[in-house]
């Protein structure tokens, strides 16, 4: 096997809409569950997903009830659960909406400025990547659905000089393990129509 050869491939996908995307606020690590119209994105995102060899999931609600949905439809399982997997720790914006964010910190988020004690993106990148080469290696040959969260998934995208669009809700992209233990951007997904599910921040 080359060192360039692709050994498994991983899909990131986000969580269906939560409790405080229709707010629009900003969730960070704070344990926010499924909304109704959540619970039922997950299950017609399951009836779109291929077979996988594992399926695993941040330990937030939002994500792990989205994995438990999937894994149950798919008969692959238990979820394995991951703190690794979990949002960007996004400090004082946490439960605040964007207005309050710009009316407090004007510019930061289209400039990318981060408030004192939100994650550095080394950190995120860090512990992601980490993620994904471990559930790689233990599925090589085969593939690894994890369900995760749009902060770390595009901040992941970025870092590694990928298109990093908006992701609805359940929304993705595959990552490549290599057999030089590298991690490299795969393409983007989207599991379901927008136009018949309200789209959440």
């Amino acid at each position: 096997m080359s060192s360039n050869e692709v050994i498994a491939r991983v899909l990131l996908i986000r969580h269906g809409q939560s409790l405080w995307n229709i707010e629009e606020r900003w969730q960070g690590r704070a344990d926010i569950e499924l909304s109704e119209l959540g619970i039922q994105q997950a299950r017609a995102a399951a009836d779109k997903l291929g077979s996988f060899d594992i399926i695993a999931s941040s330990h937030l609600q939002r994500a792990l009830h989205t994995a438990t949905i999937i894994s149950e439809i798919h008969g692959v399982g238990p979820v394995e659960v991951d703190e690794r997997l979990q949002e960007t720790h996004v400090g004082p914006w946490e439960g605040l909406t964007r207005q309050q964010i710009e009316q407090q910190w004007p510019g930061y988020i289209d400039t990318r400025r981060k408030p004192e004690g939100f994650e550095p993106d080394e950190s995120i990148v860090d512990r992601l990547t980490n993620a994904i080469r471990d559930f790689g290696k233990r599925c090589a040959g085969g593939s690894a659905l994890i369900v995760s969260h749009s902060g770390v998934i595009r901040t992941l995208r970025h870092e590694m000089g990928a298109s990093n669009p908006r992701l609805p809700n359940l929304g993705g992209s595959w990552f490549n393990v290599l057999g030089n233990d590298r991690v490299t951007p795969g393409d983007i997904v989207t599991l379901l129509d927008e136009t018949s599910f309200t789209e959440a921040l």
